[in-house]
């Protein structure tokens, strides 16, 4: 569910008052790592006996905002020992590959147990108490309660989660390659608007069918909202242009998968993985008040033999602003996308670890250029399209 942080940006800017005024987040910092009922405290009564629905996560001002890197130092579970320890591994069967092959899209239950559910609620809760100043736009957008993408290049355990987690491990196995590299990621919590039916378009600079998507889930989906759905099948079709977000699934040539969806009501440890091109939505409560918890870490990965393609002047671009001296069409061998199966790389992990992997303002200049184009636009028009799902209808 990867939108243009461009148009976030330029959402952003009628909300952006409300980040100068003070916060009413409790000084002492939410604690994100609970379960799903003690969230529902959120939910009190008023005096007139009508319950009032408030926002379990305020969101930051200003002046909380981080620079740099940050590091919750939340130990590792199973006796891990961070940047030694091998990945851990998750098998899935042929016919799950062959699943998300079919369908466009696999839901793997159970991939993470509680430990590591646990840590990643924890290292999400550090997140959240410590916001970064990456997570600015999207969060002052209000279109979530918190949203940062490429979290793992700024917060170390997110980094060790994917040097030591089995999540590789089973994406090589639905990608049938022999290598990963993560090309982007999004922490998400909380999308008050909600998702109208897209495809995602802000993968890093690969290609589609270079790509492959995935949702790690930390808590449990409402019965009422917020389960992903998909289009079955819909990553096969040629109607949708590859710089649309938006997508009218009324249209011809997308009209013949509307019928046919999977809808999943993930739970904490699920993977949800999916082609790039999968057409699917989500919808937010009615009222854009989350009363508990919808945390995921997200994003996409590149398979063995993925090349650089430069995105400069386009959408695509948002996702890969950082200094890495790649040129277009040479391999997708760098710091700034990380390998992660068969193992993570040392000296990649330093280079991390010594903040040498980032974004650029520089390059974050260079790279927007070409977006303020009547192309763009439409491409931000799109965006805006896709916002406040929050029903079920199509």
């Amino acid at each position: 569910m990867r939108l243009s942080e461009a148009a976030v940006a330029i959402y952003a800017i009628t909300n952006i008052c409300s980040a100068f005024m003070p916060s009413s987040r409790s000084p002492h910092g939410f604690v994100l790592n609970q379960s799903t009922k003690a969230a529902d405290t959120a939910t009190d009564s008023s005096s007139s006996g009508v319950q009032k629905r408030e926002k379990i996560i305020r969101e930051p001002a200003l002046w909380e905002y981080n620079f740099g890197l940050q590091d919750p130092r939340i130990p590792l579970p199973h006796g891990i020992e961070a940047r030694v320890t091998p990945p851990e591994k998750y098998e899935l069967t042929e016919e799950q590959i062959e699943t998300l092959e079919r369908d466009g899209v696999l839901h793997v239950k159970g991939v993470f147990d509680a430990e590591w559910v646990d840590y990643l609620r924890k290292a999400t809760g550090h997140q959240v108490d410590n916001p970064h100043f990456w997570a600015f736009a999207g969060t002052a957008s209000k279109l979530y309660d918190y949203i940062q993408r490429n979290v793992w290049q700024t917060n170390k355990a997110f980094a060790n989660f994917y040097y030591h987690s089995a999540m590789g491990d089973v994406l090589a196995q639905c990608g049938r390659t022999d290598e990963i590299r993560v090309s982007t990621d999004l922490l998400m919590v909380n999308p008050n608007k909600g998702f109208k039916w897209h495809q995602d378009n802000q993968n890093g600079p690969i290609t589609w069918d270079e790509g492959i998507r995935f949702w790690i889930t930390m808590d449990e989906t409402p019965a009422e909202y917020g389960a992903p759905v998909y289009l079955k099948g819909s990553h096969r079709n040629t109607a949708v242009s590859d710089q649309a977000v938006f997508v009218d699934i009324e249209s011809e040539g997308v009209n013949k998968y509307k019928d046919d969806k999977l809808e999943f009501r993930t739970m904490p440890g699920d993977m949800l993985i999916w082609h790039p091109r999968t057409i699917h939505k989500v919808d937010g409560p009615s009222d854009g008040i989350w009363t508990n918890y919808r945390r995921v870490l997200g994003g996409t990965v590149a398979k063995a033999g993925s090349t650089y393609h430069d995105k400069s002047g386009s959408g695509g671009v948002l996702s890969d602003l950082g200094r890495h001296g790649l040129q277009d069409g040479e391999k997708l061998e760098s710091s700034f996308f990380p390998i992660v199966y068969p193992k993570f790389n040392m000296n990649e992990a330093i280079d991390r670890d010594n903040g040498k992997v980032g974004r650029s303002p520089r390059d974050i200049v260079g790279k927007l250029g070409g977006l303020a184009g009547k192309a763009s636009g439409e491409k931000f028009f799109s965006f805006f399209q896709v916002l406040g799902s929050q029903s079920k209808d199509v």
